[in-house]
């Protein structure tokens, strides 16, 4: 089988709020070419396959929930499930999950993040941080943004909850904060 690494990625992260909004990107994305996504959506353990089924239900594109050493492919949706990271082995990123019960949240936004900092070069990255409390993902996001990649956050408006977008908009320079249908449209050019 051959392997396709994506010269685009789209890292998203969300917490409270966030599944809703996910829904409305994926169900709006056209067919990947080049690009692929990495979903970080805090969530109890158990309800995840459930949660990429309703995805799926409305996709175009593969969902796939992540496993130890899969690998990152081309053309595809991946949902985080524990503390998910990337390593690259033989030219190849892999996907490397942990358990989640020593972390403060199932998946870690910040770790997603911050493992592909490294890739900042091999690829075009575009991170995102919806909805949610707390501050997960905004340091990985600082992270991705110093090496180059372009960084979205939600408005005020928009997020259900605006703590993490909110964090984001404070301590991520540059960081460009649209609503959630401003958010559809940016990753719709993206995927282009």
């Amino acid at each position: 089988m051959s392997y396709y690494p994506p010269s685009k990625l789209v890292l998203i992260g969300a917490s409270t709020g966030g599944p809703g909004q996910i829904q409305k990107i994926i169900s709006a994305l056209p067919a990947l070419q080049n690009t692929s996504i990495v979903i970080a959506q805090h969530m109890v353990k158990g309800f995840i396959p459930s949660f990429a089924s309703r995805l799926n239900n409305g996709s175009i594109n593969p969902i796939n929930i992540i496993h130890e050493g899969d690998l990152l492919t081309s053309s595809n949706i991946y949902i985080c499930d524990g503390v998910t990271s990337v390593y690259k082995q033989n030219s190849q990123l892999h996907f490397k999950q942990e358990n989640s019960a020593q972390n403060r949240f199932n998946p870690d936004i910040n770790h997603l993040f911050n493992s592909f900092a490294p890739f900042n070069r091999e690829m075009e990255i575009l991170s995102v941080i919806l909805t949610g409390i707390g501050d997960d993902g905004v340091n990985g996001c600082m992270n991705l943004s110093l090496g180059g990649a372009k960084c979205l956050t939600e408005s005020e408006k928009s997020a259900i909850v605006d703590g993490m977008p909110s964090r984001a908009r404070s301590e991520v320079k540059g960081i460009e904060v649209l609503d959630i249908d401003g958010i559809v449209n940016m990753i719709k050019e993206f995927c282009n």
